[in-house]
């Protein structure tokens, strides 16, 4: 049984997660909360499996709650569920340890999912999250990709001639001793190149 925290301020939202909820007996809703705060407490004195957290609440955010909620109550599973999937909602969310990030307009199976996937000690991120992280990784990635070759490229062109020789029978897989024969100098002055 995965016993789970609801927290939302929309008496109306939770009562509609809580019916979707419903479909799954492996899912009890051992507490329901209307603010940050008491998502914090009632977390601190149920200690479910798995908290469910609106970003957008009064007294203390989704993303502040998770973070006391991470830091107090390690063993329970943050979700974050919201309307909001704005990069900088996604990035503080799991970087205050969060380990699911859904989205409200997302199919219902999904919601099941990521709470089995969280108490299970996985992660679980909406389809449309997940999409939005690799993108992000794929461009800065290749940035940080580009960055690196413009870096060597600099650094190859401060070489003198002889130094470029060197890295280039380096770059070939030669042995010292090989290098050595091929440049015409002794092994121990090659290994100083």
């Amino acid at each position: 049984m995965i016993r789970l925290l609801l927290a939302d301020d929309e008496p109306m939202i939770r009562a509609g997660i809580r019916a979707i909820l419903s479909a799954d007996a492996d899912i009890e809703i051992v507490a329901e909360a209307a603010d940050g705060r008491a998502a914090v407490q009632l977390t601190q004195r149920h200690r479910p499996d798995v908290a469910l957290l609106d970003i957008r609440m009064p007294q203390l955010d989704g993303l502040a709650a998770t973070m006391e909620i991470r830091r107090t109550t390690p063993n329970t599973g943050v979700i974050v569920l919201t309307t909001f999937g704005e990069d900088s909602y996604i990035a503080d969310a799991l970087g205050n340890g969060a380990s699911g990030f859904l989205l409200k307009s997302g199919d219902p199976r999904e919601l099941l999912a990521g709470i089995h996937a969280v108490a299970a000690g996985a992660a679980y991120l909406s389809p449309e999250v997940a999409k939005k992280i690799i993108a992000e990784l794929n461009s800065s990635g290749a940035a940080a990709r580009k960055t690196r070759i413009a870096t060597a490229q600099q650094r190859v062109e401060q070489l003198t001639n002889r130094e470029r020789e060197v890295l280039s029978l380096v770059g070939s897989g030669l042995s010292n001793a090989e290098i050595a024969g091929r440049i015409h100098v002794v092994e121990a002055r090659s290994r100083r190149m």
